[in-house]
């Protein structure tokens, strides 16, 4: 049985979604649905500890893109993505707890709509991509239910630090340790993903997601994001 079931609940906050989707919740005074767009503020709806008490209505999203930072989550939430774009955005706060998991796993289930996840382009934010995809340790008793084997990695990729020359800082230590460790890891077994760490330990740098604004403050999504995702299909 998953945790939940025992009200279990961690320290950490929930990680919080806005977008184009209507859900229904159970409070104290009953059920109340919920637009995720309409009806929430700038912050956005806060997923709860228990998912399996949310019932989701209804969508006009074409995907969904989880996001690792607060501010690149901002970003695209003042620049008006969700509505542009009919995209459902779910901020990660960094390596994303149960519940964001799950949620990710029945929006892609019930709804049929693409998730991509959009990270920090250090090894370590690759594992958060890989979280959301493949599970974790932990909790791979129950990876049918919390992991996202569809989900595609959008950004940053080493070949966007290259190619659009983004400020970035070297490699330490334990960052080429741990890209050395991902290129015998099963999860990025496939040829795009050696390629990109090959790519990383010769380039011998890292960025943010924050970086892509040294092209402008909307560069991010008026031309990244897109471009990517049509290149992906998504759009």
């Amino acid at each position: 049985m998953q945790r939940e079931a025992f009200h279990l609940r961690p320290e950490e906050d929930g990680a919080t979604i806005f977008g184009p989707m209507k859900l229904r919740e159970m409070t104290r005074r009953g059920a109340r649905d919920i637009h995720c767009q309409d009806d929430v503020g700038e912050a956005g709806y806060q997923i709860p500890t228990n998912v399996e008490t949310v019932e989701l209505l209804d969508h006009e999203a074409q995907f969904v893109i989880a996001i690792e930072t607060g501010g690149m989550f901002a970003r695209l939430i003042e620049n008006g993505f969700d509505s542009e774009y009919g995209a459902i955005l779910v901020h990660l706060k960094g390596q994303p707890a149960r519940s964001t998991r799950r949620i990710l796993n029945r929006i892609n289930d019930q709804f049929g709509l693409p998730v991509v996840v959009f990270t920090d382009g250090d090894p370590w934010s690759y594992r958060i991509y890989a979280s959301v995809a493949y599970g974790a340790i932990k909790s791979a008793h129950i990876s049918e239910i919390l992991a996202t084997p569809k989900a595609q990695f959008v950004g940053v990729q080493p070949s966007d630090i290259r190619d659009y020359n983004l400020p970035s800082d070297g490699l330490n230590d334990k960052d080429i340790a741990a890209l050395t460790s991902e290129l015998t890891d099963p999860r990025f077994s496939s040829d795009y993903w050696k390629e990109q760490i090959e790519l990383q330990l010769q380039l011998q740098v890292k960025s943010e997601q924050q970086a892509f604004a040294a092209k402008g403050l909307d560069f991010v999504t008026r031309e990244y994001l897109p471009a990517r995702l049509s290149d992906m299909g998504v759009l």
